[in-house]
């Protein structure tokens, strides 16, 4: 069972729930596409960081863990590498490849929503 405050439980569910919103609202809008499915993936992130801990501190970790480029042991944190990478390469992609970055920022949110399921779940 994980602990978690009532503060940072708040902060996780409030941001997962708006990165579901306007990922879907990326959906419903191309012509909004990039900069909600950026906001999306920026939210996703920030709701795994508050299930985890300090958000800074996570964040450090894991632009530390980034820099470093090396093999990274820890299958958590190796996720949330790879989900700053996705977001770094969304952000330089062309509008014709939005199709591509909404299938991807769908599979990140989801994951995203599981682990702040199963972290802010009270048993």
């Amino acid at each position: 069972m994980v602990v978690m405050d009532n503060y940072r439980k708040g902060w996780a569910l409030r941001y997962i729930r708006e990165a579901e919103a306007e990922l879907e609202a990326a959906h419903e809008s191309p012509a909004m596409a990039p900069t909600l499915i950026l906001e999306s993936l920026r939210k996703a992130q920030a709701a795994i960081y508050y299930s985890l801990g300090e958000p800074k501190v996570i964040e450090g970790i894991v632009l530390q863990g980034l820099r470093d480029g090396g093999p990274v042991d820890d299958p958590i944190l190796r996720f949330l590498i790879e989900v700053e990478r996705s977001i770094k390469r969304i952000e330089r992609l062309p509008v014709t490849s939005m199709e591509e970055a909404l299938k991807e920022a769908d599979e990140i949110v989801r994951f995203a929503s599981e682990i702040v399921t199963i972290l802010t779940r009270e048993d």
